[in-house]
């Protein structure tokens, strides 16, 4: 397709739909982006919200004034300046009026204009009751000053102002937000004194950095007073670069048990958040709530009260899951996208926007006192030709009354210009004759101090930004407040996992032979006489909690973890764990585990080799388990042995009698693999299992050692096993005559 620019026989351009649709959808996208979604650095506001503010003004709804139905407003607004839904407009309107919304509000509202709980229930526009507030006053006192430029409103029929001259920067004060084509901006309101006062900074250093400015402007301050959560690094970055997030989390205290919520996250419901918290009970993620309660009224604007089921409760446990998962702590992006001074929007950090504003506030006040200068010479001008016409007012009431064009012989008499003729022709002869020489005079000294002052501010770039700053104070003491929003570091929240919900309950569970799995309620349970399918039979069993993880192991050395509440009940027979778990083929589980995640445990084969690790370096989600120990081919692998004791030992006993004993100390801590020698086997006996380990034992310090031998046991106090000490890795001794051939090992209480 052709994207030249062609002519027709009758000299009509033509042109490609491609290229057609391009630039349709460009002015479309400057359109929104500039005239729609996007506040300029000046005032701080999108179109929709200065147009709003202007036809207020010109109804006359001063702060000072009385309220005028809202709809008249709106009326105005559409019909004048803003060719838009009248919803639209309404709620824009609306949200300048909210308390809630907006950090300094530039309507005061009357009748229904929503709530922090539900902002969008404010009452239709026929109802309410609106006029600027007073802090309007910093964008529109300057307005009829000669500070802006105007422009003809959508049918040329009236001009608007481009821009309103703000006297503080209303784009950081207030905020904004919106969605444009291909770009968006999120601005958070900040507090007018520390903004003020990173103003004054800038204009005493205008190459300040943005840590010199975050020791007035520290971070965003919402109309809450729920506290901002993120660390000072972060809000750095934020300023830093224009982009970034922060965090907001609720105010919260105790009475008694209940835990009083105080204040919301800006924008945040409380019915909302109640709903969230509720929906948790329901679906018993919260079994440690036992009631929900909204208190808030006149005198307790936000009062939620979160009721424990019992002191025992670990409430800030309770309030770190509740900050996690619900609305109690809410993060706000930060996206400081502004329309510049060379009408160009951009993401700008906190130095560039100060240092614009106050370049178009500079520029501002240089218009004003331009302006007025001009006015101060105009009236001079006229009290020259006024004072002319007094000294002379029987000449130039005479030739007013017999001349034809008395203007221009005005003008030849006394040498007036045509505006003093003019005005001297507008003044009434008994306003003139009232008039006193003194009185002109007078006016003319103080006009002529005034424009003394003006040249001198506007010749000196030093004494406009004196005075810039003066005026930026004297809005900061007649408008600014104390910061709402709290500065408080915190850490991460962190939301229960459903382990932390369960309850600790006591529990058995017991594997069978041929690998089916249950659990018994309580620690009193004898498993081998629980009832087993036909051919099966009791092999292991374990105690624990049922917030544990109960851990499986076969005999290729690997690991499996399923939770302890979701086993079957040992009223029935259970089910078979390759249900839910996927060993290896040929494998079998042969042992079963319960205990803490920092219990250590000492893990080994019948090849001599073992390591202590920790539980829970047990624990994997995958169905296949976790490879824990490396097994040599015709090799058994022990079930785990809890390690209670610090200073146990470690006895290892060969089907041959022999045994070695070293403390646990000197075996390393691994995570998983073969482990380290304990006992020394040679190799060719072990290949051929002529001689292998029948066992390990961790021996307390008040247990001792039961070998048996067939019928025959050996009981071994701690003085006893002395002789078979030894450094780990050695062959050890044999045992007594009678203990040739082991086949297991028992622990006594001595």
């Amino acid at each position: 397709m052709n994207d030249m620019v062609t002519f027709n026989e009758r000299g009509e351009e033509s042109r490609s739909l491609r290229q057609y649709a391009e630039q349709a959808y460009l002015d479309y996208s400057m359109y929104v982006i500039l005239d729609r979604a996007l506040p300029h650095i000046g005032d701080g506001l999108k179109p929709v919200q200065r147009r709003i503010v202007y036809a207020m003004s010109e109804l006359g709804l001063k702060a000072t004034a009385k309220y005028k139905k809202s709809a008249r407003t709106v009326g105005d607004v559409i019909g004048k300046f803003h060719p838009h839904g009248d919803g639209a407009a309404y709620e824009a309107m609306v949200l300048m009026a909210q308390p809630f919304s907006y950090r300094y509000p530039l309507v005061d509202g009357q009748g229904n204009w929503g709530s922090s709980d539900d902002p969008k229930s404010f009452a239709a526009m026929r109802y309410t009751e609106s006029k600027l507030s007073k802090y309007a006053e910093v964008l529109l006192s300057e307005l009829a000053q000669g500070t802006v430029d105007w422009r003809p409103n959508f049918d040329a029929t009236m001009d608007e102002p481009e821009i309103l001259p703000a006297r503080v920067p209303n784009v950081l004060l207030n905020g904004t937000t919106g969605i444009a084509v291909g770009m968006a901006t999120d601005i958070p309101p900040h507090n007018l004194r520390e903004v003020v006062a990173a103003c004054l900074h800038m204009l005493e250093h205008p190459k300040a950095t943005v840590a010199d400015l975050m020791l007035h402007v520290k971070a965003p301050d919402f109309p809450t007073d729920a506290e901002i959560i993120t660390a000072q690094s972060d809000l750095h970055a934020v300023y830093e670069s224009g982009r970034g997030s922060v965090k907001m989390r609720a105010v919260w205290h105790r009475e008694d048990t209940d835990i009083i919520v105080t204040a919301l996250p800006f924008q945040a419901s409380g019915s909302k958040i109640l709903e969230q918290i509720a929906a948790q009970m329901r679906n018993k993620k919260l079994p440690m709530i036992e009631d929900l309660r909204d208190e808030s009224d006149h005198e307790n604007p936000t009062r939620l009260v979160i009721s424990p089921r019992s002191n025992r409760v670990d409430v800030n446990a309770a309030m770190d899951h509740l900050f996690a998962t619900t609305d109690l702590e809410r993060s706000y992006r930060i996206n400081l996208n502004i329309i510049g001074i060379d009408g160009r929007p951009t993401v700008m950090n906190l130095p560039t926007i100060l240092r614009e504003w106050i370049q178009f506030r500079i520029a501002t006040t240089r218009r004003r006192l331009t302006y007025r200068l001009e006015r101060v010479d105009r009236r001079l001008h006229l009290l020259d030709g006024l004072l002319i016409a007094f000294l002379n007012l029987d000449q130039v009431i005479h030739i007013i009354r017999t001349e034809e064009h008395p203007k221009a012989t005005l003008i030849a008499t006394f040498g007036l210009s045509e505006a003093q003729a003019e005005y001297v022709l507008d003044t009434k002869l008994r306003q003139l004759a009232r008039l006193e020489e003194v009185k002109i005079r007078a006016e003319q000294t103080a006009l002529a101090n005034e424009k003394t002052e003006l040249e001198r501010l506007l010749g000196s770039d030093a004494r406009l930004k004196t005075l810039v700053k003066n005026e930026l104070k004297a809005t900061a003491d007649e408008y600014g407040d104390a910061r709402r929003s709290p500065l408080i570091e915190r850490g991460e929240a962190q939301a229960f996992s459903e382990k932390d919900l369960l309850t600790a309950e006591p529990i058995t569970a017991v594997l069978s032979e041929r690998g089916w799995i249950r659990a018994a309620k309580g620690h009193d349970v004898d498993a081998t006489l629980l009832s087993y399918k036909s051919g099966d039979s009791f092999l292991a069993m374990t105690r624990g909690r049922s917030n544990q993880s109960v851990f499986l192991q076969d005999t290729s050395g690997r690991f499996y973890a399923l939770p302890g509440h979701t086993l079957p009940s040992a009223r029935g027979q259970g089910e078979p764990a390759t249900g839910r778990l996927s060993p290896p083929s040929g494998a079998q589980f042969c042992g079963i585990l319960m205990a803490g995640d920092e219990q250590k445990i000492l893990l080994g084969s019948d090849a001599g080799y073992g390591f202590i690790t920790q539980v829970g370096s047990l624990y994997t989600k995958n169905r296949a388990g976790k490879a824990v120990v490396s097994i040599p081919s015709g090799g058994r692998v022990f079930r785990p042995k809890l390690i209670d004791d610090a200073d146990a030992l470690v006895a290892a006993v060969s089907n041959e009698g022999r045994m070695l004993v070293f403390a646990v100390a000197d075996l390393p801590e691994l995570s998983r693999g073969k482990g380290n020698k304990i006992i020394n086997i040679p190799a060719s006996r072990l290949a051929n299992r002529e001689e292998y380990v029948i066992d390990y034992a961790i021996i307390g310090r008040d247990e001792s050692l039961v070998v048996h031998s067939g019928k025959r046991y050996l009981v071994m106090k701690p003085k006893d096993l002395e002789h078979y000490r030894g450094e780990r890795g050695r062959r050890g001794h044999k045992l007594p005559r009678g203990f040739q051939k082991v086949d297991r090992l028992a622990l006594n209480i001595t």
